[in-house]
């Protein structure tokens, strides 16, 4: 009989925590759950006896890969997947996956807020702006990126897109335009809100030069990971840019410096907070459940994120 841990350091919600568990053993599986842990090494105990593992932030590295000894599967539930050591799941034949389009709603409703609480001065006194009637660009045209130009459309922006991964055909039926390089999104739009990956070609690659290309009083808006920013470009860029803003769910590692240099115009949550909604959680949570089901039974493999 597979076993299943649920390994949470931040836990889900009880509902999909009871969701999670009626799924498993529903399917003839065992339940298991590991939440709160504040040692790494709990982890690693734990998933010794395990044959398949849900988890959202923590991280599953390569000693817990190798702990695992019945290790057959390990779901990230979210879209993002750089907690997983995707290399060590590959050398020990295990399927590693993700549950893309979970929280894609959660995150674009993130981004519009931040938009609005951007264009109104962080809710500060004083004259803000409108959101209404200004271009919005989407930098990297995926699950949430789709949302986030539909609801700007919603709120009356004229929508740009680029992302060379996704037909043109595509974009544009949703109503969107389509650009050809990141310098005419960057250089056209007031907001632009970022949906990259962190790898290889993409860390650091948001800096002065792309920054400085932006319209006077325009914003960055950024709900996907912070090592896609090159901080030492922003900080130049914002140093001789007073009119450019900066939103993120991720804060940046040099946040107190950027708040202190340029007040008013840098904000940032406490803690990544793109899929903390009741909804995604939920979502997230049986997906991945269902998904583990899916490929024990059946050997589906549909969302596998190595090879």
């Amino acid at each position: 009989m597979a076993k299943v841990l649920v390994a949470t350091e931040k836990p889900f919600a009880k509902v999909a925590v009871e969701g999670i568990k009626k799924i498993v053993e529903g399917a003839g599986f065992t339940f298991a759950l590991l939440e709160k842990y504040t040692d790494p090494n709990d982890l690693v105990k734990a998933v010794a006896d395990a044959d398949a593992l849900i988890v959202r932030s923590d991280k599953v590295t390569k000693e817990v890969i190798e702990a695992g000894k019945n290790l057959k599967i390990v779901v990230r539930a979210g879209a993002g997947y750089d907690n997983l050591d995707l290399a060590a799941c590959s050398a020990k034949g295990v399927v590693a996956m993700n549950t893309p389009g979970q929280n894609s709603n959660a995150v674009a409703e993130l981004a519009i807020g931040m938009m609005i609480f951007s264009a109104r001065g962080l809710f500060q006194p004083g004259t803000g702006t409108e959101i209404m009637g200004k271009k919005l660009g989407i930098h990297a045209y995926g699950n949430v990126g789709k949302y986030v130009a539909k609801y700007g459309k919603g709120f009356g922006m004229e929508v740009y897109a680029f992302d060379p991964f996704v037909s043109k055909d595509v974009i544009e039926k949703d109503g969107v335009k389509v650009v050809d390089t990141i310098e005419e999104l960057y250089s056209k739009c007031d907001y632009v809100s970022l949906h990259i990956p962190a790898n290889d070609k993409t860390k650091k690659s948001i800096g002065y030069d792309i920054l400085t290309k932006m319209p006077k009083g325009a914003a960055l808006i950024n709900t996907a990971r912070k090592e896609v920013i090159d901080e030492e470009g922003m900080k130049k860029a914002f140093a001789e840019r007073a009119d450019l803003k900066y939103a993120t769910d991720i804060m940046a590692d040099c946040h107190a410096e950027l708040v202190e240099k340029f007040p008013g115009r840098v904000f940032s949550t406490p803690k990544k907070m793109g899929a903390e909604t009741a909804e995604a959680n939920i979502n997230a949570g049986l997906a991945s459940a269902n998904q583990i089901v899916g490929f024990i039974k059946n050997g589906d493999k549909t969302f596998q994120v190595n090879k």
